[in-house]
């Protein structure tokens, strides 16, 4: 098993070498503050600089990071020790809010800060503001659950159509077209959407809106706003109806969609449609561009990409902390743990959790702003 998971990550970190998306730097070099053992608490876990950290950490936000979230805390709290770090993973929208509130030290969010945010930021950023910092990305797979059907290849075209309740039966022609050789059922579909407020759904729509504006005509966002169709709170809540429900189907992030729930191939206008893999969501989010301004890095995305190999339907999530005023008593945590997640060892385990690593260029950004936190 050790070994499946060892060529598992080698092979991941192998295709994201070839795309350019890594070219990581230790997290002790000199762009994360020092290699000197002897002037920080240094981990017995070397590759982990607890530095002043003590006490208890609250954090809140996306879902779809929460898999990677807890893997990392679990490291990161192993090594420091008294360090407790209690991540709620409620959601994009309720870990903004949280945090635009002052309750907690950092915010998960799978969309970057709106102008009204961070304007509301900067009440409990003390002389700063909130900051994005992509640190986790991968692809949010569309799972279903059909009986008798174990591949399934969907467009822009149909995937907004069932959606939007244009197209409510397996068996429709339009998907029969695109599965020829399957054999879908007479059996009614149930689309399920996110509940909460949630940066997958505001990733998922805005694919829809690049991919296929004909046929999804709502503005997108992290509210749901289609009509019809069921819904659950969070990634593991939507997971669950899939996985219950015969002739289900949602979206969620990759790690969600197993035990019973199979992921979509998308058929993007390549040569061949794209499996939803943390290789292919790699390759795409390699072509993403900074268009954040300042300290803020966010991210754009190519959600109508045809590249061959580029699985289009990519999020990345955003930590999200003050620049500066940051809480005296919190900053020293937040650092080492933020430090520690952006760092080599940190994102060379998302690769066997189901995620991908953020690119090496747009990391190295990262690492030198967590340096900078005040």
């Amino acid at each position: 098993m050790k070994l499946q998971r060892k060529n598992r990550r080698a092979l991941a970190l192998g295709a994201i070498a070839v795309s350019g998306a890594l070219a990581l730097t230790a997290c002790g070099s000199d762009d994360t503050g020092g290699t000197d053992g002897a002037s920080s608490n240094t981990a017995a876990n070397s590759s982990i600089k607890c530095d002043d950290a003590k006490g208890q950490l609250l954090a809140d936000g996306s879902s779809a990071q929460k898999n990677a979230i807890d893997a990392w805390v679990k490291s990161f709290t192993a090594a420091c020790s008294g360090v407790q770090i209690n991540y709620k993973g409620s959601g994009s929208g309720a870990g903004v809010t949280a945090f635009t509130q002052g309750q907690v030290a950092f915010a998960g969010s799978d969309s970057a800060l709106k102008p009204e945010e961070v304007t509301a930021s900067k009440e409990i950023c003390s002389g700063g503001q909130g900051i994005d910092l992509p640190m986790v990305g991968g692809p949010i797979a569309v799972g279903f659950n059909v009986p008798g059907v174990d591949k399934l290849v969907l467009n822009a075209e149909t995937l907004a159509k069932i959606f939007d309740s244009k197209i409510t039966n397996w068996n429709d022609a339009a998907i029969k077209k695109l599965n020829p050789d399957a054999k879908l059922p007479d059996l009614k579909i149930q689309a399920f959407h996110r509940s909460d407020e949630s940066g997958t759904t505001d990733n998922f729509t805005k694919y829809l809106i690049a991919a296929s504006p004909a046929n999804w005509k709502y503005e997108g966002g992290k509210a749901w706003q289609a009509k019809g169709g069921q819904s659950a709170a969070g990634s593991s809540g939507v997971a669950a109806q899939v996985k219950q429900t015969s002739g289900a189907i949602s979206y969620m992030e990759l790690s969600y969609a197993k035990d019973g729930i199979t992921p979509v191939t998308i058929d993007t206008g390549a040569s061949a449609p794209v499996e939803a893999t943390v290789e292919n969501a790699t390759k795409a989010i390699a072509a993403a561009k900074v268009v954040g301004t300042g300290k803020d890095l966010s991210l754009q995305l190519d959600y109508a990409t045809k590249a061959d190999g580029a699985y289009p339907i990519t999020l990345v999530t955003y930590e999200i902390v003050c620049d500066k005023g940051n809480k005296a008593a919190t900053l020293p945590t937040t650092k080492a743990f933020l430090r520690y997640i952006a760092s080599e060892d940190g994102q060379g385990q998302l690769a066997d959790a189901g995620y991908a690593p953020i690119p090496a260029d747009i990391i190295a950004k990262v690492r030198t702003t967590i340096e900078g936190l005040s």
